[in-house]
């Protein structure tokens, strides 16, 4: 049965509505509304301005409780027009915050713009990818990042420029606005060097693809790296210390801690939020029993309240 549904200017809004998320797990939005525009974004923030209102991108990073969210869910990615710079511009794109991250990565490369292909394999909508400065071995968002385009909760429209971001490892501190673009300031690469930069994009590809259990049910990497208490400076490697501990391939429900890579968890026919929760709290425990270290977690968990 479709759920339930009512419009509101030109929008549809659906109710009891399902959430994708890479897990496969979890349960369903009260609301949750597909904007266009962002003046469609802004109504919904008015409509909705006493109620929890949170932000959906690819649902990559995201693990939402059994029993479903209150208030509304905004899914952008119907907000992802790309506006490319032509060959005589400053190589400046502008992208709405629904605009497919991998897409963007493949397109910038086709068109010889440097600067974010070494986010290949991470599955995020701009948006997403920024508020949560997501990045990997080879780089990270905010290294491309020129000005971001985003909505109060009030529905003031601001634009924000690079140096009055506080970025940091998987931290943007926008996460109480609404991202409805940015501006990445990219590298024109000539033609006879282009080669090379679709050789490095196929090279950060491949390291993923046999790092990472990519075919799986999987949100990516559970944990943050946490800092070494011996060097603050320093990240130790969250999949490495779960390694040690001896915790791949365990099992809770329908939730494994891949046997692949120990920072991802991967889920069967039949997981439900729970399973995942219950066998990380358990992979967190173990390994502050042993190492004195508590991971937190990168992936998002939505509940209601």
């Amino acid at each position: 049965m479709n759920p339930p549904m009512h419009t509101a200017t030109d929008l549809i809004i659906e109710h009891n509505a399902p959430i994708p998320t890479w897990f496969k797990v979890g349960g369903r939005a009260d609301a949750l509304a597909r904007p266009t525009t962002v003046e469609q974004v802004r109504d919904l923030l008015l409509m909705f301005a006493h109620q929890p209102v949170r932000v959906l991108g690819d649902g990559a990073n995201l693990l939402v409780d059994d029993e479903g969210v209150d208030g509304l869910v905004l899914d952008l990615r119907s907000m992802n027009r790309v506006d490319w710079p032509d060959d005589s511009a400053e190589p400046i794109v502008r992208a709405q915050a629904g605009a497919n991250l991998p897409k963007l990565i493949t397109e910038a490369v086709r068109r010889g713009l440097a600067g974010i292909e070494t986010l290949a394999g991470i599955p995020a909508t701009l948006g997403g990818a920024i508020v949560m400065n997501a990045g990997g071995a080879f780089g990270q968002i905010s290294d491309s990042v020129h000005h971001v385009h985003a909505l109060t909760r009030t529905g003031e429209l601001l634009s924000i420029p690079i140096p009055e971001i506080h970025f940091s490892y998987r931290h943007s501190g926008l996460n109480h606005l609404i991202i409805v673009a940015a501006d990445l300031r990219l590298r024109r690469v000539a033609h006879a060097e282009q080669p090379a930069l679709r050789d490095r994009l196929k090279e950060v590809m491949a390291y993923k693809k046999n790092s990472q259990p990519m075919a799986d049910n999987s949100a990516g990497c559970y944990w943050k790296n946490p800092t070494d208490p011996a060097d603050p400076t320093k990240r130790l490697s969250a999949g490495k210390l779960i390694d040690d501990c001896g915790l791949k391939g365990v099992t809770f429900g329908g939730a494994t801690v891949s046997p692949v890579h120990a920072n991802f968890v991967v889920t069967a026919e039949g997981c439900k939020a729970r399973d995942i929760v219950a066998l990380m709290e358990s992979v967190r425990r173990r390994v502050t029993e042993r190492t004195g270290i508590t991971l937190e977690p990168e992936v998002v968990y939505w509940r209601r309240g």
